[in-house]
């Protein structure tokens, strides 16, 4: 459910899949260091919610920015930092690396 007063769109992982599968958007993975070590979506960067603002210049303002934490909230946080940025085309991952481990789909481990 998307709230009016968000700057970004929830999804869930099957519409992020598709996202991925049809386009080229950015994945944001918005967990600590060590965690994006543990495993992360193929193709995602590490920044850290709290980072987003001072590392902004890694965002790519025309693809869509798909942002993921463990479980949604850092990664909504980084939405608001991100718009607060002037970016758009953002979206937040609702259930985030857990939903995405269950769903069954990719992750890439830190050594590949």
């Amino acid at each position: 459910m998307n709230s009016p007063v968000e700057p970004f769109k929830r999804i869930d992982v099957t519409q992020m899949k598709e996202m991925i599968d049809r386009g080229n958007p950015q994945i944001i993975d918005t967990r600590t260091p060590a965690e994006f070590s543990s495993g992360h979506v193929p193709g995602a960067i590490n920044i850290p919610h709290m980072a987003i603002v001072a590392r902004q210049a890694e965002l790519d303002h025309a693809r869509e920015h798909l942002f993921i934490c463990r479980s949604g909230n850092r990664s909504a946080v980084a939405c608001e930092f991100a718009a607060a940025c002037g970016f758009r085309d953002l979206y937040n991952i609702e259930g985030g690396m857990i939903a995405w481990a269950e769903a069954g789909f990719a992750i890439q481990s830190a050594s590949e």
